[in-house]
């Protein structure tokens, strides 16, 4: 009895220290995000959407989610007419440009810095500089950060938008667009679709 008290005793402490393992990694990743900031990386023309794709490559590849977390290629519409009809067509905002939202140390201006078809970071002397709340809201860039109760798995039920009155399963979350993906039936069949974090609840 006292043997297998111990063993209790030992699994309980083991379960303790996992659980505070993991809670400290999760605050360092809050850390992580709160540290990072939208940097504008400079690049070769016409390789906006190339840079995009290597880098979001590299951060699969080396795991490193927590510390580039966006890189987007702003567009806009524009409308042009051809053959006198009009048509409304995306364009990149800021041509041999490309938008990071990530927490700058070595590591990380290494890899973006030395990915194919980029040039440098946009600053003083090539010193990375983060783009400021006003330059940043033109873009359509948000900086506060939405607390949430819910998680992907979670049941919720949009309340507003398009999709109201639907119900359905969080697939995914995207903390820096402030959206989640949901499956939601369309025409007979399953379909993801991406919803602001203002437009649902979590189902109890």
């Amino acid at each position: 009895m006292a043997e297998e008290a111990r063993e209790i005793e030992e699994l309980e402490g083991a379960a303790a220290e996992a659980e505070v393992e993991t809670e400290a990694e999760e605050s360092a990743e809050n850390t992580k995000v709160k540290d990072a900031n939208w940097y504008v990386v400079h690049t070769y023309s016409g390789y906006e959407n190339k840079v995009k794709a290597n880098i979001e490559k590299t951060i699969e590849n080396r795991h490193l989610e927590n510390e580039i977390l966006e890189v987007r290629v702003p567009m806009e519409d524009v409308s042009e007419i051809r053959n006198g009809v009009r048509k409304t067509v995306q364009r990149k905002m800021f041509p041999g440009y490309v938008l990071i939202n990530m927490v700058m140390n070595d590591d990380t201006w290494y890899v973006v810095r030395n990915t194919r078809g980029v040039t440098g970071f946009v600053g003083p002397g090539s010193k990375p500089v983060p783009l400021t709340e006003a330059e940043m809201k033109p873009l359509g860039i948000r900086t506060d950060i939405v607390s949430v109760d819910f998680e992907e798995g979670d049941t919720v039920a949009v309340v507003a938008g398009v999709w109201k009155d639907t119900i359905g399963v969080v697939q995914k979350m995207d903390m820096t667009k402030q959206t989640a993906t949901l499956n939601v039936e369309l025409f007979g069949r399953e379909t993801p679709v991406e919803i602001s974090f203002a437009e649902m609840r979590r189902m109890v």
